[in-house]
């Protein structure tokens, strides 16, 4: 029966080349996993965040890799085990013998482990690819978070009711915004993101974006002062430094069909539009 509920929604995307197959088993496993750490408890003391949480919880049209975390206050002595004991439960449940390893080191404040599986595919009627291919996922978890950030409650149904804490959109914003400015490689997934939020008009959270900045990047200890003039000038600079071509290979195999075409819009100039669109909105001052 389990499995059956896995193969009703596998069929709900419909794929008809080997990289969908490959982004849907991904998906499919991240929801089961976040279904996993809600029963674990440990929504109580963290929340999603990054842009595994915007395809998720708020339909962004791409895939995303890995899953993202952060504590709602610090705490050095996090360890992922409770989650991962309840992980593995969860996922026996459903036939999936999938692998966790912990590469957390102790004097670093993000926490990370990797899932590895290749049994999924083997479980499922999938028409295109290799049904054993490998799924991998890295976990990451901040457990020393720049303060600043705000929250709220999601629900989700698959596989099964459960409840999800996460940053609300603004600060998810701002911390999309610090990657922005301060990752030392170009990532189309990134400036992906910036688009859907400036379609939306979503102002990010400048206190914890301040924050980020000054605590890692290229700010680092600075006594900066993230202003919306600020923020737009940085912005611009970072524009002007990309080499869009890069970014449109990055971003391509996560693009779904309808998406794809509107990569050749992609050049400074575009983006530059969008963030004059931003500035159009920041400049107002209601909520």
């Amino acid at each position: 029966m389990n499995i059956q509920i896995i193969q009703e929604r596998f069929d709900t995307y419909h794929c008809v080349s080997k990289q969908d197959v490959a982004n849907a088993l991904k998906e499919i496993v991240q929801e089961i996993a976040l279904a996993a750490l809600s029963r674990s408890g440990f929504f109580k003391n963290a929340a999603f965040q990054g842009g595994t949480c915007l395809r998720i919880l708020h339909g962004i049209n791409r895939f995303s890799e890995d899953l993202d975390f952060i504590l709602k206050e610090p705490d050095p002595h996090f360890i992922w085990d409770p989650c991962l004991q309840q992980m593995t439960q969860e996922f026996l449940a459903f036939g999936i013998e999938a692998e966790f390893q912990d590469r957390s080191k102790m004097d670093n404040a993000v926490k990370k482990f990797f899932l590895k599986d290749t049994s999924l595919g083997k479980l499922l009627n999938v028409s295109f690819g290799d049904p054993t291919q490998k799924i991998k996922i890295k976990f990451e978890l901040d457990t020393n978070p720049p303060v600043g950030s705000d929250f709220e409650i999601k629900y989700l149904d698959f596989p099964f009711p459960f409840v999800v804490t996460t940053q609300d959109l603004p600060s998810l914003f701002a911390g999309k915004s610090h990657a922005l400015l301060c990752r030392e490689y170009t990532k189309g997934r990134d400036w992906y993101d910036l688009l859907w939020y400036v379609a939306r008009k979503i102002k990010p959270n400048f206190t914890f974006l301040q924050n980020a900045l000054i605590q890692n990047g290229a700010w680092e200890g600075q006594d900066i002062q993230v202003t919306p003039s600020w923020y737009l000038l940085e912005m611009k600079k970072m524009i002007q430094s990309i080499d869009w071509a890069d970014a449109k290979t990055d971003i391509m195999r996560f693009a779904k069909g309808s998406e794809r075409q509107s990569l050749d819009l992609w050049s400074q100039d575009f983006f530059l539009d969008r963030l004059e669109k931003m500035e159009s909105y920041l400049s107002d001052n209601t909520p």
